[in-house]
């Protein structure tokens, strides 16, 4: 399998996670506020500190973004480009973000695929302190209690990376068991989920959010993304039961990647290690 030397020594845990509680619920995200603020508006409404989203068509604007990059240092593995700030008003295809906490206030990990005002199609890594609501847009969200995602340090990657950690419970209004995880690079990510299903006895799952980054990628459609370093984002995503009796996940992505391609479709099971990291939220149905 591919793999990507990097900077740090790997970790024995190969997959960070805490067990938690949570709730599916859609809401509408304000005009003229920054990105950031309204997801956290969102969630506190329904008594949640953090969570995991996704969404469709949004506008935003002013906004801000970076794409993957190689590194100029060798101080990563692979590291961001510079900061774009298109004119006008962004519309995006798709994004999926997790919302936790950085330094002691609320902070987001925000992927997506969109179109600028000028017609040039794009991805990447939104940035929370720059990015504005334009215009009123649904998202579908899924909170956490018990876990929080928080930014620390991370010395195998030499990034400061969400992962998830025990948190007080708010007491908010949840429905299910759930995981909050992040996996960690070069692993395949559908054998990671589904590794970490078997150990813990889950049979069935909806994966919310999905967060992280692939090296390259090869799809069941025959497609490849042959560049290794990109932003990803998760658009669907289950684990059931296969044939076999063992669990399997059912991954649909979209990226870009460091020269500015993009692909969406369906991932391989066993042909796609995480590069720096993957976040997400896995709710147990069974």
């Amino acid at each position: 399998m591919r793999s990507i030397k990097q900077p740090g020594a790997p970790v024995a845990e190969r997959i960070q996670w805490v067990e938690a509680r949570g709730r599916a619920f859609s809401f509408r995200l304000e005009a003229g506020l920054p990105l950031l603020e309204a997801a956290r508006r969102g969630f506190a409404a329904e008594g949640f500190a953090n969570g995991v989203l996704n969404f469709g068509r949004a506008a935003l604007g002013p906004f801000a973004y970076v794409m993957p990059a190689l590194s100029k240092t060798g101080d990563n593995a692979a590291f961001y480009s510079d900061t774009f700030r298109p004119s006008g008003v962004t519309r995006t295809k798709l994004g999926s973000m997790t919302l936790g906490m950085r330094d002691g206030a609320p902070f987001f990990h925000c992927h997506g695929l969109w179109t600028e005002a000028d017609g040039k199609t794009s991805g990447g890594h939104m940035l929370p302190d720059e990015t504005v609501v334009a215009e009123p847009f649904e998202v579908e969200a899924f909170g956490i209690d018990g876990a929080m995602f928080a930014a620390e340090p991370d010395p195998e990657t030499n990034f400061k990376l969400f992962g998830p950690v025990a948190a007080a419970s708010s007491g908010a209004h949840t429905t299910s068991r759930a995981f909050a995880l992040r996996l960690r690079p070069n692993q395949d990510f559908a054998g990671c989920l589904e590794a970490f299903c078997r150990a813990h006895g889950i049979a069935r799952a909806t994966i919310h959010g999905g967060v992280g980054s692939t090296i390259g990628a090869r799809f069941t459609h025959g497609g490849v993304t042959e560049p290794f370093a990109t932003e990803l984002a998760v658009t669907a995503g289950t684990i059931v039961m296969g044939s076999s009796g063992a669990p399997e996940a059912a991954l649909d992505i979209a990226l870009i990647d460091y020269t500015g391609g993009i692909a969406e479709g369906r991932l391989i099971r066993g042909d796609n290690p995480v590069l720096m990291t993957m976040e997400l939220v896995l709710e147990v149905l069974g």
